[in-house]
């Protein structure tokens, strides 16, 4: 790779407790992390004091937050707010604490698959909106990820929030394997959405199935894609979420998702499902120099 990647990941894949994260990120050459969870609870759950304990202890070894994995918007649309709300404010105060501005965020889970997104896009405009004004003020930068069954399932909603609300504090995260697993087509939501893509979660998926492989073995147009986007001089994060083993740790927020084995069948250790999603991403980065 004669380019400057900034590879991340979430490391919580990999195991619960923070040791085992950082020894793996490590053993890696990683640099950076994608913040979901340590020891059982998303940051934005923890004292001020672990949240401390934490930022140090990443910083003595090196590593950096590419952005926090929060759960804010992946609760029903009809859900109440108002705790979400202030768990939203939590967020923002955590980043801070932790050096990142960048915060992971979704745009509501729709009450059924089928439900027309458009009887409930004033809510979620108005949800939205509430959360980028926070942002604004906060200083903070909303990374929306299109997920399977949120009001930002496919291109088209994922371009009207961005029509609506982009800003320097409201962008997009692209998920290849996320839009596999909806039925949209990758390079057909990139071309829709490429202007506003500033950070990517490397993970690739097979259309029908929907099961996560390692990136380019899917039909997520994984290495076409990312070529394009650094010869348009793209310099965001590289996020590997490997989705290549039986992970538990946040199961209850993954709503009607696939959770994979890896190629031969057999389930595979945390640290060698990020291996190997590592791996994988590697070979295409060298195959985009």
């Amino acid at each position: 790779m004669s380019r400057e990647y900034k590879i991340s990941g979430f490391a919580d894949e990999i195991a619960d407790d923070l040791a085992t994260q950082i020894e793996s990120l490590r053993k890696l050459d990683i640099h950076y992390v994608e913040m979901r969870g340590v020891d059982g609870n998303n940051l934005i759950y923890h004292t001020d004091e672990k949240i401390k304990e934490i930022r140090a202890r990443l910083d003595d070894a090196g590593i950096s937050l590419s952005a926090m994995g929060t759960p804010l918007g992946k609760i029903g649309i009809d859900e109440p707010f108002e705790k979400h709300f202030e768990e939203f404010k939590r967020a923002i105060e955590v980043a801070h604490m932790m050096g990142t501005r960048n915060l992971r965020m979704f745009s509501f889970y729709m009450p059924s698959s089928d439900a027309d997104r458009r009887d409930y896009r004033d809510r979620v405009f108005e949800r939205i909106g509430m959360f980028v004004d926070e942002a604004v003020a906060g200083d903070v930068v909303f990374l929306h990820e299109n997920e399977k069954d949120i009001y930002g399932e496919k291109a088209p909603e994922c371009l009207d929030l961005m029509k609506n609300f982009a800003c320097d504090h409201f962008k997009a995260i692209f998920d290849f394997a996320n839009f596999v697993q909806a039925g949209q087509d990758t390079l057909e939501a990139y071309e829709m959405l490429k202007d506003h893509i500033a950070y990517i979660h490397v993970k690739d998926a097979r259309s029908g199935s929907g099961t996560v492989v390692p990136s380019g073995y899917g039909d997520g147009h994984v290495e076409e894609i990312l070529k394009d986007l650094f010869d348009g001089g793209f310099d965001g994060y590289l996020s590997i979420e490997p989705h290549l083993f039986g992970f538990k740790g946040f199961a209850s927020l993954e709503r009607s998702n696939v959770t994979p084995l890896n190629e031969s069948g057999e389930v595979v250790s945390g640290y060698e499902g990020f291996r190997i999603a590592h791996e994988a991403l590697v070979k295409i980065l060298d195959w985009t120099d």
